[in-house]
């Protein structure tokens, strides 16, 4: 069994990103900047947030965070957006999920620069993904099919299931593993809530891409041997033996799951530092873009 060590992995191509910046920057030329909004205190968002700024420094990347109250307003957040989109300095810019109730997401989502939609929410980088053009993919997937390619997993011509539908996760990476690129080329099964029958959809997959928010979800009697296990799922249980009274796991059954399957994702390790990873790959995309014009 290979485990897939997100955490090993994104600190190689890290390390090439860093050595990339620092080649390019040796004259007076500006590092890549990446912005970042925060409304609100939510814990896990203000963890996500502290550990993109920190990628940032990692490799050499300006970094601005703006932090805003829960009641910031939906029009309050249209003008930092808009602030970001005429900033030259700024390549790319993130606005952390989710936003406080009031606030329409879709709305932010649009007024967004789709030049400098780093997090490729935007419907013009996400369609531009669908048809196979030159775009910046959604973080998640896009760290996925780094880890396919680094660690030379085959996925031609497998079946993937993919077990959840979003448009942060499920949609994209259905689409990335079906298009005709390597890695790509595969048969692709998105299920979800309704899907019937999931047991033996799940047992026919080579690779199966958990993505569903729910705890230990994917159960040994529901994988093949051999298969290859994607985790994307973060979620926190309660763990009495724990200082902070939780853990993180994912929606696979890691020690059940672990001595079947020929390669597997570890939460938390796994997925989550391939995001980053690919978030600041989708900055560099953005500051190289810009220059390359000049």
């Amino acid at each position: 069994m290979i485990l897939l060590d997100g955490n090993k992995l994104s600190t190689i191509i890290r390390k090439e990103i860093s050595d990339r910046v620092r080649d390019f920057c040796k004259t007076d030329t500006r590092p890549p900047h990446l912005a970042a909004i925060l409304i609100g205190d939510n814990p896990a968002s203000q963890s996500y947030v502290k550990n993109k700024i920190k990628a940032c420094e990692e490799v050499g990347y300006a970094s601005t965070l703006i932090k805003k109250p829960l009641h910031t307003t939906e029009s309050e957040l249209l003008d930092i957006v808009q602030r970001l989109n005429e900033n030259k300095e700024i390549d790319g810019y993130i606005v952390q999920l989710p936003l406080p109730r009031h606030i329409d997401e879709m709305k932010i989502n649009l007024a967004i620069d789709p030049s400098k939609d780093v997090d490729g929410f935007h419907p013009n980088n996400f369609g531009r993904m669908a048809l196979g053009i030159t775009a910046y993919h959604p973080a998640t997937p896009a760290g996925i099919m780094m880890m396919f390619d680094r660690y030379q997993i085959s996925t031609e011509g497998k079946h993937c299931v993919v077990l959840g539908r979003s448009n942060i996760v499920g949609t994209p990476i259905s689409l990335l593993m079906s298009k005709k690129t390597k890695p790509g080329n595969a048969t692709v099964t998105i299920a979800h809530s309704r899907t019937e029958n999931l047991k033996e959809i799940c047992l026919s997959a080579d690779i199966i891409i958990a993505a569903l928010g729910i705890p230990f979800f994917v159960k040994a009697d529901m994988v093949k041997p051999n298969a290859v296990i994607i985790d994307v799922g973060i979620n926190k249980i309660e763990d009495a033996s724990n200082p902070r009274g939780y853990r993180l796991v994912g929606d696979v059954d890691f020690e059940q799951v672990k001595n079947k399957v020929s390669a597997i994702t570890p939460v938390p390790g796994g997925v989550g530092p391939m995001t980053i990873t690919a978030l600041i790959e989708n900055t560099w995309k953005a500051y190289s873009k810009i220059y390359n014009n000049n």
